[in-house]
């Protein structure tokens, strides 16, 4: 490596350790704080919150280190630039090329670092740090309870809404009790106040609710009420606090705690499932094309084409079980995720039973000559309603594995994306930087703040766009990163026009060259020209 190789490096290497320093503070914050209510108060161990904190920092990283790219770019190059060291390198024969070498071929080793970094090492953190979160949600929920809300105390039998409480006291005012636990009655209790403790080894939760009433509705006869007014009541519910307990093995993950791998074999579990439903819902459309059913419309209407995408999971999966065979193989043997598994399998119970001959319902043969009879009218031919049904849930069938297919395809597309951003920062970040040499500081945060925010609207936007089905992942996904590219080699091919004294290329500059070019662009130059031709 070259002297000034390592110098341009050297200047990097600052600005990027103090913005990634700086940025993963700031969000990692933001996001401990809005999870902050989940973890006090419930007598956790230090350990635990230390492990919570660990857990939330590659999901931070993951979105801190392409702003952090950026920042140091664009401060590393605007200060050689300020101080007239890229005027002493281009006077002494060394091109812009030559300078900005080092720093792409650093920006590639990031990219790679970073592409691995979000495949293995954040879809491990996530995971490890979803099951901690529901590990932690099992502790003690009661000291979570938040007022004007109705809180689930036991799941699907007990839920609990007060108007007031008083964290000090445990002193609760307006409250409402939603009592599901027996099935054959809806009981719903009011009370002015109450108070709630812990009882039993801190499991069973104890509320003495004062001044209210009881009301209960049987779930065969919704027209009856039983109401009982009290002075006092005793409420106890058993098991709602236990204590702290870390699950070793789960083996549900989400899309977001999985690899890329893992994420390629469930879309191609979808792919395969969605191919099947299409196959067996095209050979069966014909028997309900002479119904004149809203339903037998809306199914001859339907969608059967396959999500589009262009395989880039696939060749990273080819590409990493090359490199690492053993690894790649044991990654192979995860299970599509439980939610997954469960929908796939309540809807192939529906609907992929097969109609064997004995069941298909035999239609009713006809006379060979039917004789029409005078004054009386020929009933309509009967609507196969068991075909109609099927063809539905065929339908519904291809939706979820539509759903599937995208809801993964953004997230492979949206791990490389994010990688790339970085490479993509560089390219954006130095002709910005040594076009306007005395930008400082105020050029860094102004250039960072809005391509950050137009960066990230585009990737949540092309996001909620491409899980919808309304556009392709690969390009709802790379959409911002073209865009920012393009903008780069523009900038890149007019590098040589950088401001030429330490005088000029400013924030000022900036702008006026900014409105220069959308004025330019929309011909609002020409058209106060004409319009001065014509009144001269």
């Amino acid at each position: 490596m070259k002297i000034l190789h390592r110098y341009v490096l050297k200047e990097h290497v600052g600005p990027l350790t103090f913005a990634l320093t700086a940025l993963t503070s700031i969000l990692l914050l933001q996001y401990i704080g809005k999870h902050f209510g989940e973890l006090v108060g419930k007598g956790l161990p230090t350990f635990v919150i230390a492990e919570f904190f660990a857990l939330s920092i590659p999901l931070t990283v993951a979105l801190t280190l392409p702003m952090a790219v950026l920042v140091a770019t664009l401060y590393a190059f605007s200060r050689l630039a300020a101080e007239n060291e890229i005027t002493a390198l281009k006077a002494s024969g060394v091109s812009l090329v030559s300078v900005l070498k080092p720093v792409l071929w650093a920006a590639v080793g990031v990219t790679f670092v970073m592409i691995a970094f979000n495949d293995q090492l954040l879809a491990r953190s996530n995971h490890k740090l979803a099951v901690l979160q529901r590990d932690i949600a099992q502790k003690k929920p009661t000291f979570g309870l938040r007022e004007q809300v109705i809180n689930e105390v036991s799941p699907g039998k007990f839920y609990l809404r007060a108007g007031h409480i008083d964290e000090s006291s445990n002193l609760m005012r307006e409250v409402t009790i939603y009592d599901m636990a027996d099935p054959a009655v809806k009981r719903t209790i009011y009370a002015d106040s109450g108070n709630m403790r812990m009882v039993h080894n801190m499991s069973d939760l104890e509320l003495l609710l004062y001044h209210g009433n009881t009301e209960d509705v049987p779930t065969n006869n919704a027209g009856e009420l039983r109401r009982l007014y009290f002075d006092v009541d005793l409420v106890r519910v058993k098991g709602v606090g236990n204590q702290f307990q870390k699950t070793t093995a789960d083996s549900y993950k989400s899309d977001r705690e999985m690899t890329v791998c893992e994420m390629q074999q469930a879309q191609d579990r979808a792919r395969r499932d969605h191919e099947l439903a299409r196959r067996e819902f095209t050979q069966r459309i014909p028997e309900i094309k002479g119904m004149k059913t809203t339903l037998a419309e809306d199914l001859l209407k339907a969608k059967l084409d396959v999500p589009w995408d262009v395989g880039l999971g696939r060749a990273y999966c080819m590409l990493f079980s090359f490199l690492t065979p053993k690894t790649a193989q044991a990654q192979g043997v995860s299970s599509t995720p439980r939610a997954i598994v469960a929908r796939q399998n309540a809807s192939t119970a529906s609907i992929r039973t097969p109609i064997t001959k004995a069941q298909a319902p035999v239609p009713a043969r006809r006379p060979p000559n039917p004789v029409p009879t005078t004054g009386q009218a020929t009933p309509p031919p009967a609507v196969d309603a068991v075909a109609l049904s099927q063809l539905e849930g065929l339908r519904l069938r291809l939706i979820d594995s539509s759903q599937l297919m995208n809801s993964y395809g953004v997230e492979i597309h949206k791990k490389f994306a994010l990688a790339v951003a970085c490479f993509v920062f560089v390219l954006l970040g130095a002709p910005i930087a040594l076009r306007f040499p005395r930008g400082g500081v105020g050029l860094t945060i102004g250039v960072s703040l809005f391509v950050f925010a137009l960066y990230y609207v585009c990737l949540i936007a092309g996001e909620s766009i491409a899980k919808r089905g309304m556009m392709p992942a690969v390009i709802s996904m790379w959409m911002a990163n073209v865009i920012f590219g393009l903008i780069a080699l523009w900038l890149l091919s007019r590098m040589g026009k950088e401001g030429s004294t330490s005088r000029g290329g400013d924030m000022r500059e900036m702008i006026g060259t900014l409105k220069g070019f959308i004025r330019s662009k929309l011909g609002w130059r020409d058209r106060r020209v004409q319009r001065e031709r014509m009144a001269a």
